[in-house]
């Protein structure tokens, strides 16, 4: 299994240069690159510098992260989500990474179970219309807020399951998996083809619809259900990537180097615990 790198855990405190120094120098295998800071780094780098360090090191570009409030747009917002959707498959095509994260809106007032469904495999179909021109693949990720339209593992896989697009899968993240109590039981119906990443992270002991994103913390320093996470994921035989996605902001005042260094000692405890000699 393949451990990777989400820049949000380092979102208030460093830049994508210095993550992508810091994760080759520790041993991670992949970086998903938040689009903010992709951006931020192409106002004072050429794009060429980019390319080069991915083919000249250990670490590989993986996922874009992320494509926010996918579905219920207006017509201008919804032209705004193609015209960016657009600009990452042509940085993903340059630099080699694969995916596109996309992440469901909120507070979308009352819609149904089946009008959220309908609306987000419409959405998705158009988009997947697009990025499967440069070979590219979207990771449906839902967040397990109250107030989001797709908070569920089971919500979030039946949408993809209903597309059946080898290129649409879903993002399984642990904290929000835990968040809003969805069934650690609905991962072993889960197809792994359509499981894109995996989403290493745990959660202060909170009761589920309180838990926001500043409640997360290292992978095995919480209360998720981590051992059975893994033992549903290797038993459908999942060997995707693993990538520590930390949203903190007690980590972020730490020095970089240190929050790259924690994470990836604390994903490999945790995969070596709960994987074995596999992870």
């Amino acid at each position: 299994m393949k451990i990777g790198f989400n820049e949000a855990t380092t979102l208030k405190n460093s830049t994508l240069e210095s993550d992508l120094y810091l994760c080759n120098e520790v041993g991670f295998d992949y970086i998903e690159i938040r689009i903010d800071k992709i951006k931020e780094y192409l106002e004072s780098h050429k794009m060429e510098e980019l390319v080069n360090f991915f083919n000249t090191n250990r670490l590989k570009p993986f996922a874009f992260n992320a494509l926010e409030g996918i579905n219920f747009r207006s017509r201008e917002q919804h032209e705004e989500l193609l015209k960016e959707l657009n600009y990452l498959c042509n940085l993903g095509t340059t630099i080699g990474c694969s995916t596109i994260v996309v992440v469901p809106s909120f507070d979308v007032g009352y819609r149904t179970v089946t009008e959220i469904k309908d609306n987000t495999v419409s959405v998705l179909e158009e988009l997947a219309s697009i990025t499967q021109k440069y070979g590219m693949r979207l990771a449906l990720e839902f967040v397990g807020y109250p107030n989001c339209c797709i908070n569920t593992l089971s919500q979030a896989y039946d949408i993809v399951a209903s597309l059946d697009r080898p290129d649409v899968g879903i993002v399984l993240d642990c904290f929000h998996l835990h968040a809003m109590n969805s069934r650690v039981e609905d991962i072993y119906s889960l197809d792994p083809e359509k499981l894109f990443i995996v989403h290493l992270d745990d959660a202060e002991e909170l009761p589920p619809g309180i838990l926001r994103d500043e409640h997360r913390v290292w992978p095995g320093d919480g209360v998720a259900r981590l051992g059975e996470i893994f033992k549903a994921l290797k038993t459908i035989g999942f060997d995707g990537i693993v990538s520590v996605e930390i949203f903190r902001p007690e980590y972020w005042q730490w020095e970089p180097s240190e929050t790259v260094r924690v994470a990836k000692e604390k994903a490999e405890a945790v995969l070596k615990r709960y994987w074995g000699d596999e992870g």
